[in-house]
């Protein structure tokens, strides 16, 4: 089966969960100024923060990975970390009040390829850019834990997580979200039979209609989740049989949400080219054709830009001559930011052409990825910036850890 109930860890009782919550680490990536605050309200506490790389300072600390690893040693190895055994029910309330509900799963990576044209039952839903891997293959590598951004969507059209959410017990922890991103909770769910069935029955479904279906695709974290699939086949090949069944580094901690969750809201992902000369918008004007349209705005003027009519060709249209400007344009950048106004804000204060991106519907999501294959980069975002997961649980990715009488403790420590 591509999913099982995941071995977890969970901060240690006492801990200010508060501070030890902190959002995607892909989000904000042109506001240092957020991860500034962050970082003074988190302080000295142990946090997920020593615990990720915040892409917004992606290639300006070159010793940040192996902080990063020695942290989650140190973590490790001073009892930080209680472990739990079982799937999670997540009740995410966001930002607008509305409740968004998941399952915390480990996914089987030998069932996901990240492949513009693959056909597994674990699918990228955007293409990944291989050029962004290996820093963070970097800081993977050696790693003795993961904490996922992952959200994998379902495209269940019943009632299962509301089901579960019936059937859900004890709070295993609930916090207000840092920086104003809402609230947490996680509940036990012991009704790990009834889980298997439904997710092995939906894995035998698509198998049913023929090649090219999608048991789960990828939301939120693709590069993260390549990642964890890069660093597994390095992994895999210096093991037998057997250890490659049962190796940590197989899985990876995910959370899966039901694309037709109503609180799942599907966003573009605009763009701010930083044009030196303030042309980009004339540039892409003289290249984009089609029945449809997009917003450019450059120096406070805004402008309708033609573009094909069907969303998923439009973006690709828009990328294209994004890279083809950039190419020409060395000197010149882009960022991907979340939410129209933030893209103008952007663009005006650092001196860019704002892209005001058209969007992909999550209603054609599933279809659209089976057809045509991965979408274009950055296609699209689920939810603003503040309502992206938040990393909580963690999972032990190396065998030099391992879980003894509900300890943590390192090989050779058992006693």
């Amino acid at each position: 089966m591509i999913i099982k109930a995941p071995s977890l860890l969970l901060p240690e009782e006492g801990t200010d969960l508060e501070k030890w919550s902190v959002i995607a680490c892909d989000q904000f990536t042109s506001e240092p100024e957020y991860w500034r605050e962050l970082e003074e309200f988190v302080g000295d506490e142990v946090s997920t923060l020593n615990l990720i790389y915040p892409e917004v300072y992606l290639g300006k600390s070159e010793d940040r990975g192996e902080k990063i690893r020695a942290a989650m040693r140190k973590y490790l190895d001073e009892g930080v970390f209680v472990p739990h055994t079982g799937y999670i029910l997540v009740d995410r309330t966001c930002s607008d009040g509305k409740h968004r509900l998941g399952l915390m799963a480990e996914v089987d990576l030998e069932a996901y390829d990240y492949d513009a044209h693959s056909a597994t039952l674990v699918r990228a839903t955007e293409m990944t850019v291989v050029e962004r891997l290996p820093v963070r293959i970097q800081v993977r590598r050696g790693a003795a834990l993961e904490l996922p951004h992952i959200m994998m969507l379902m495209d269940n059209r019943d009632n299962f997580m509301r089901e579960l959410y019936m059937l859900r017990g004890k709070a295993l922890y609930d916090t207000p979200l840092n920086m104003g991103g809402g609230h947490l909770t996680g509940y036990e769910l012991n009704c790990t039979e009834k889980i298997d069935a439904y997710m092995e029955e939906a894995e035998k479904a698509v198998l049913r209609g023929g090649k090219g279906g999608i048991v789960f695709a990828v939301g939120d974290g693709n590069h993260s989740l390549a990642t964890a699939k890069a660093c597994w086949e390095e992994i895999k090949r210096g093991l037998d049989e057997e250890k490659k069944k049962t190796h940590p580094a197989r899985y990876c901690l995910c959370e899966i949400v039901s694309v037709q969750d109503p609180a799942l809201i599907f966003e573009p992902i605009n763009r701010v080219v930083f044009d030196r000369d303030g042309d980009f918008v004339d540039f892409a004007a003289d290249r984009l054709r089609g029945g449809g349209s997009c917003v450019m705005i450059s120096r406070g003027v805004r402008r309708l830009i033609p573009v094909n009519s069907e969303p998923a060709e439009a973006i690709a249209q828009i990328q294209a001559v994004i890279d083809e400007y950039l190419l020409l344009h060395p000197d010149c950048g882009v960022d991907y930011v979340h939410g129209a106004t933030n893209t103008e804000q952007v663009a005006a204060r650092e001196g860019g052409s704002a892209i005001i991106m058209p969007l992909i519907t999550k209603e054609n999501l599933f279809s659209c990825v089976k057809a045509r294959g991965t979408l274009p980069r950055k296609s699209f975002s689920m939810g603003e910036g503040r309502d992206k997961r938040y990393y909580f649980e963690a999972r032990i990715i190396t065998e030099e850890y391992k879980i003894f009488d509900d300890k943590v403790l390192r090989r050779g420590n058992e006693d």
